[in-house]
């Protein structure tokens, strides 16, 4: 299992990314949270195996909402509470 936090800049606010990106992390059995952050990016926080959290940040660096256009994301480990048992949208 692994947690990431990726920080995704670009026109990322606005174009439904946050719902696209609840639904992918679904679909790909994962869990955590995205929301928008105040200086316009959004932060995605998953957790789940390798190589499905590794599907998500190719997935938002390449693809995300289809009104979105990213220009960079930043992926780091990070921590996750160990609770948390879905992926949602916060604010």
């Amino acid at each position: 299992m692994k947690t990431i936090r990726c920080l995704v800049s670009g026109r990322v606010q606005g174009v439904f990314f946050r719902a696209f990106t609840r639904d992918k992390a679904r679909s790909l059995g994962l869990v955590g949270q995205v929301r928008n952050l105040p200086d316009g990016r959004v932060e995605v926080v998953a957790r789940g195996p390798d190589e499905d959290v590794a599907k998500l940040a190719r997935w938002l660096a390449e693809e995300g909402s289809p009104g979105s256009m990213v220009t960079d994301v930043a992926c780091t480990p990070a921590e996750l509470d160990p609770a948390l048992r879905e992926f949602s949208i916060t604010r």
